[in-house]
């Protein structure tokens, strides 16, 4: 053949053949890479959500061989284990009975499992330098601290997550729709803010995503092998066994998922032909059979199905405001059966959520044309089917997020584990985009060529959130206030392996820190030495600008008698402490006050005179 048939034949299949294909998929690989590069080093955080801190000392603990155990301990969690375990009348071979199992390791109520195993594997197959390394000028910004290496690897962990869940998108797009749709809706995901915050959040949010449009993927291959004049019967149940792991798997990952099972159901009885008993049947057996082993664990443990995660419903409820029920060493839960309790925190979460979230949920314009997107008649029967089922999952997944919202959604309104409308949010990306197309369809425009004008404008403006990020100031990578892990580091590193801390930021001294810590209790004499005498001995009490910078009436003055507001009064005004408080004893080579506090009951830190880096 002569070079210039062979040239010519080579130009022919990057225009028409497999290797257009190629090429596209080449350029979107290396715009993958070019933002991944250009986010990290401009908009990288570490840990900044309670929940990722966590899952993340959780998956240390597994991967190290010392069980499903936490160094964060909740004093709900160990309200919850004196119960049960006095109830049985266990004891711990010793002459005091350790019934809320806080002098051992203590198990953890709180996590769905998934997620944190997935984080062990990680853990094992990488190598993970939990000591701060300030020597290699990656991690370190002038010799002062900068990037926590675990925190980037799990960051680096979730964006590789994120690239799955713009495959699936792409994937169901072109299903529904087709390649313009496909690519457009893959494109606005990955250049989605909201999504790259979750990716450095620590959080099961992108694990999670993934599970659900797996889900979404075989519910549609169901419907559509329904539809066959011969429907392919084993294929068909097979799919319905696999939706059914996916959702419980979904279930064990973020246990709130597990409502999902409503949508599925209902889909499945609407649409999934004449053996739709068959194939519910087989969904909700494989969700049962997934999620049971664990229930069996939880009861085994606290005589609860799902720990302390089942309280999240009557949290920051006018019972139990902010935090006070998880700190509760003895909550009184005498009126938690009240319906008014949860229909007045479905109502004012459930508004809120209307309002505010719902219209930006897939970024402002791409959620003005989904919501205009819901009054057109689409053609195409797997669309519109696809739309109910979308529509299931809205419903749902408000009235869920309402009732399980807690005052996490507080402090960080969009990145927090309890946030579920955000996986839905590229299928709102794909009815959004199929309208703007069915629009575009619809213009006459002076040249053809003004349509990929048009189009690229659009991305544009859907993608203006992360072009404005990546182009402001570069903000710090440590998240001051309240987290700086040299200085949490160092101050647990003067406690021995199983010393117990207190904190307002325990998640932090179990990740930063490798040691117990139970959360700041609801007041500094009842709460604090139910704990220290019945329990087990504090050795010291570490407070940030959570407390230190809290409202003075609102957190300070009003909560309680003997307020933790109250102590730091006396403790910073009158540089003393209660008469009968045993952590006397604070550091002097070591500037806390007056943004934080730390107080022990020994000099530790004259055995380790490490200095803050």
């Amino acid at each position: 053949m002569r070079i210039a048939e062979i040239i010519q034949t080579a130009i022919h299949k990057l225009e028409v053949g497999a290797g257009a294909r190629l090429l596209k998929f080449f350029a979107l690989a290396l715009l993958v890479v070019i933002l991944a590069l250009r986010y990290d080093s401009h908009a990288y955080k570490n840990m900044f959500t309670p929940e990722g801190m966590d899952s993340a000392q959780l998956a240390r603990n597994i991967s190290e061989g010392r069980g499903y155990t936490t160094e964060f301990v909740r004093p709900l969690s160990i309200y919850l284990e004196t119960k049960f375990n006095q109830s049985k009348g266990a004891t711990s071979g010793t002459n005091a009975p350790d019934f809320a199992r806080i002098k051992t390791a203590h198990p953890d109520l709180a996590n769905a499992p998934v997620y944190p195993v997935v984080l062990a594997g990680l853990m094992k197959v990488f190598p993970f330098h939990f000591t701060l390394d300030l020597k290699q000028s990656f991690w370190n910004d002038g010799g002062k601290f900068a990037i926590y290496q675990p925190d980037f690897y799990i960051a680096i962990f979730n964006q590789i997550l994120l690239l799955g869940v713009v495959a699936l998108t792409f994937l169901i797009a072109r299903k529904l729709f087709d390649s313009a749709v496909a690519w457009l809706s893959a494109v606005l995901v990955l250049f989605c803010n909201v999504l790259w915050q979750f990716s450095l959040s620590g959080l099961s949010t992108m694990l999670l995503l993934i599970i659900f449009l797996s889900l979404t993927w075989c519910l549609l291959k169901i419907e559509e092998l329904v539809r066959e004049p011969q429907p392919n019967v084993k294929r068909i149940f097979q799919l319905a066994i696999c939706v059914g792991i996916l959702t419980g798997t979904g279930a064990l990952t973020r246990y709130a998922f597990g409502w999902a099972i409503i949508p599925v159901v209902a889909f499945l009885i609407f649409f999934g032909g004449q053996r739709r008993v068959m194939h519910v049947l087989a969904v909700v057996g494989a969700f049962v059979i997934i999620l049971t082993p664990w229930i069996i664990r939880n009861y085994t443990v606290s005589g609860t199905p799902f720990g302390t995660a089942g309280y999240a419903i009557t949290e920051d409820t006018f019972l139990f405001p902010r935090f006070e029920l998880e700190r509760s060493i003895h909550p009184n839960l005498t009126f938690i059966s009240q319906l008014s309790l949860y229909r007045h925190k479905l109502w004012e979460n459930g508004v809120g959520i209307l309002i505010y979230k719902l219209p930006t949920l897939g970024e402002d314009l791409v959620s003005t044309f989904f919501l205009a997107g819901l009054l057109l008649q689409f053609r195409k029967v797997a669309v519109r089917r696809a739309r109910y089922f979308l529509l299931m999952c809205l419903g749902i997944f408000v009235v869920v997020q309402a009732l399980g919202q807690t005052y996490l959604s507080t402090k960080s309104p969009d990145i927090n584990s309890e946030n579920l409308l955000v996986l839905l949010m590229p299928l709102i990306f794909i009815y959004g985009v199929s309208l703007f197309y069915t629009l575009l369809d619809q213009m006459v425009l002076a040249a053809y060529e003004l349509r990929y004008v048009i189009i690229v404008l659009f991305a544009i403006a859907c993608c203006l959130p992360m072009r404005i990020l990546l182009w402001t100031n570069k903000p710090s990578p440590v998240a001051y206030p309240p987290y700086y892990p040299p200085e949490i580091q160092q101050t647990a590193g003067w406690l021995k392996k199983n010393d117990l801390m207190m904190s307002d930021i325990p998640w932090a001294v179990a990740w930063y820190g490798d040691r117990q810590c139970l959360w700041l209790t609801l007041n500094a004499q009842s709460d604090f030495f139910a704990v220290n005498d019945e329990a087990k001995t504090i050795h010291a009490l570490y407070l940030t600008p959570e407390t230190m910078d809290a409202r003075f009436l609102t957190d300070w003055i009003l909560p309680h008698e003997y307020s933790w507001g109250t102590f730091i009064l006396q403790a910073v005004t009158e540089g003393q402490t209660p008469v009968n408080f045993p952590l006397r004893y604070a550091p002097p080579q070591v500037k806390f006050l007056p943004e934080r506090l730390f107080l022990a009951d020994s000099e530790y830190w004259k055995l380790r005179p490490d200095t803050v880096q």
